[in-house]
């Protein structure tokens, strides 16, 4: 009897010692015998797990189209008019604000990247300065900027670039957005970034001042070194928003309505902030010139224009 034929012999001794036919076994289950509404299912209920888990971990900040000439045309800063007068205007007036941001050794400031921009009343102009601001400020070699619309009860930061309202700070602090890259958008203006406002909240001051937005602050403040965060933040007189914000900045500049915040309405606004360390003054919609101005020299450009600095 050949090898092979003993094999089978003892094969048939097993099979009947146990009892069973090997055709009796119950067969494993395939998943090619399964049927085929069963596949779907489990096709159906597998797929939107995995992409779900792979659109997160990409999340990428969207790209917001600003109208250059049509800011132009309203007399703001714009990249594609470097040598205009209200951009000459503007380069004077970040000088001593990215000096301060980038300072080191003794002369360093606290957060000094984190810059305020605010007015004692509504209307005289914080808005067009903050987004003239950041723009010029882009306009730097070595700097990138975010501007973060904080004037959450009346946001005028999208409005005044021509975008529609988005999602932004108000949604990440109240928790609705897990991750701030979600909300930040980029503009066709290189190295300008924008964080609006958000969704209203009736408890926005609560908010600013929680533990949250100190986080969020930090990690916006160190995240890129090289970063400078201009925020447009409600008038100071008006709202206790501004106040509680500007106890996170390093500088604040206020600006103030020439021929109509009388002097009296500066220093109580500027008592509210006695906390920062730098505050810097812009005088907007002025009309005089020449140097025995009290503010300095001066041009007629923008929106009623002009605007002014000086140093408090």
């Amino acid at each position: 009897m050949s090898l092979i034929e003993k094999a089978a012999q003892r094969l048939d001794q097993l099979k009947q010692a146990s009892g069973e036919s090997a055709s009796e076994l119950p067969a494993q289950p395939s998943a090619v015998d399964k049927p085929e509404a069963e596949t779907a299912a489990i096709r159906s209920s597998e797929v939107p797990k995995a992409a779900a888990g792979h659109a997160f971990s990409r999340v990428v900040s969207r790209v917001a189209q600003i109208d250059l000439q049509r800011l132009h045309s309203l007399g703001l800063v714009t990249p594609d008019h470097p040598r205009s007068s209200i951009a000459e205007e503007y380069r004077v007036i970040k000088r001593p604000l990215l000096r301060n941001a980038t300072a080191t050794g003794a002369a360093k400031i606290d957060d000094g990247n984190l810059i305020m921009v605010t007015s004692a009343l509504p209307g005289e102009g914080k808005t067009f300065n903050a987004v003239n601001l950041a723009i010029s400020m882009a306009m730097e070699l070595d700097y990138t900027v975010l501007l973060v619309d904080a004037d959450v009860s009346r946001p005028s930061v999208l409005r005044q670039l021509g975008l529609p309202p988005e999602k932004g700070l108000m949604d990440v602090l109240a928790g609705d957005v897990t991750d701030l890259s979600e909300v930040l958008m980029r503009t066709n203006i290189e190295k300008l970034s924008i964080l609006p406002a958000g969704m209203p909240h009736q408890r926005a001051t609560e908010l600013l001042a929680s533990d949250a937005m100190t986080r969020l602050l930090e990690q916006m403040a160190s995240r890129y070194p090289d970063r400078i965060i201009v925020f447009d933040s409600p008038p100071l007189l008006v709202t206790t928003e501004s106040r509680v914000l500007a106890t996170h900045m390093g500088q604040i500049v206020v600006v103030v309505e020439a021929e109509r915040t009388t002097h009296a309405t500066v220093k109580q606004a500027l008592s509210t902030i006695e906390s920062c360390p730098i505050k810097l003054m812009v005088l907007n919609k002025s009309r005089g010139q020449g140097a025995d101005s009290i503010y300095g020299y001066g041009y007629g450009y923008g929106y009623g224009d002009a605007l002014r600095e000086q140093a408090a």
